[in-house]
């Protein structure tokens, strides 16, 4: 690994200078970054993939759409199309990605659209919502946010991590000065206060950031097309796991806890099955997945065996009032400048 990074290191180097240079002449202004008349949280990070935004829009959603008209706006990431689309709850992911139609079938009151381009969407939208949730807008620049939280996953630190392609950043981590709050997501569920502090201090955090630590929570039951099962009638039974998702080492790890027996078929994030590999699963007694992978499963396995297990963002050392206050306050605060 280490040669495979000095070979690829003067790549790194050219790749931090364009991004450098990018970001520069978006903070002077000789690139424009628009504004817009309505709040926009962006929810992003400096890593490619696998840190959580899914979880933590949902989390906004349920925050804000009791008392705001939320549109969430994703770029539809695995889309067979193109332009701005709004998503429907008879979507399908080919159409608008697995992640936004996830978001619709959770919330189908919420507005949800896809579009590569965040700025003609935000155009479409900007009187027609209370609030916009920016899903994976991070290095969007075109559009300069109300509000920027970005997250890093436990164990995988931003500060730790390398340029791409050395690495995984999409951008230096002088990027994190743009984010108002970090999420540390998918943390153990008891992690010593002196690490979550040694964290904290790793980031280097500047004097306008807060930081949140954050763990993933499991539903007590499986949802399934047609029926939904307690987690326990999994404790009789033999299953197969499959994930096409960037991490699924905390999913394993939990059901493993559960003592509970099972093979994993384990694919690259976002993958697109096969018609062979969907002909090998429909050899399964019970195929358990996550609630993204279910989205492109589903249609294609119709009334088969096939059950997701619910995931939820839940924060460490009870501080998701704290969270929620900032949140709502961003939106207020908004709301009374205009």
């Amino acid at each position: 690994m280490q040669i495979f990074r000095i070979v690829l290191f003067p790549f790194a180097v050219l790749y931090d200078l364009v991004t450098r240079l990018r970001n520069y002449f978006y903070d002077k202004g000789y690139f424009k970054s628009t504004s817009y008349p309505v709040p926009v949280i962006c929810v992003g990070n400096l890593s490619v993939g696998g840190t959580g935004k899914s979880p933590m829009i949902a989390y906004l959603v349920s925050l804000l759409s009791s008392t705001n008209d939320v549109v969430v706006l994703s770029r539809g990431y695995g889309r067979k199309t193109k332009g701005y689309i709004e998503v429907e709850v008879s979507s399908t992911s080919k159409e608008v990605g697995d992640e936004p139609l996830q978001i619709k079938k959770n919330y189908p009151n919420v507005r949800v659209v896809v579009c590569e381009d965040r700025r003609t969407a935000i155009e479409k939208l900007k009187f027609k919502a209370d609030v916009i949730l920016m899903d994976d807008g991070f290095q969007h620049r075109k559009v300069k946010p109300t509000f920027n939280i970005i997250l890093s996953a436990f164990g995988s630190l931003f500060s730790a991590d390398y340029l791409l392609p050395t690495g995984n950043l999409r951008e230096s981590k002088k990027g994190a000065a743009r984010a108002g709050m970090i999420v540390v997501t998918k943390c153990p569920p008891r992690v010593p206060y002196a690490t979550l502090q040694q964290i904290e201090y790793d980031l280097k955090l500047q004097v306008h950031q807060k930081i949140f630590f954050t763990t993933i929570g499991y539903e007590a039951n499986l949802i399934g097309s047609f029926e939904t099962l307690p987690l326990d009638y999994l404790k009789q039974k033999k299953f197969t796991l499959v994930t096409g998702i960037a991490k699924p080492a905390p999913l394993v790890q939990f059901l493993k806890e559960k003592k509970f027996n099972f093979t994993h078929k384990n694919y690259p994030d976002h993958h697109e099955f096969s018609d062979a590999e969907i002909s090998e699963f429909k050899k399964e007694e019970l195929l358990i997945t996550t609630e993204k992978d279910f989205m492109r499963l589903q249609p294609r396995l119709g009334k088969f065996a096939l059950f997701y297990l619910p995931i939820k963002t839940q924060f460490l050392n009870n501080r998701s009032p704290i969270f929620d206050e900032r949140i709502r306050e961003v939106v207020e605060n908004f709301k009374r400048a205009e």
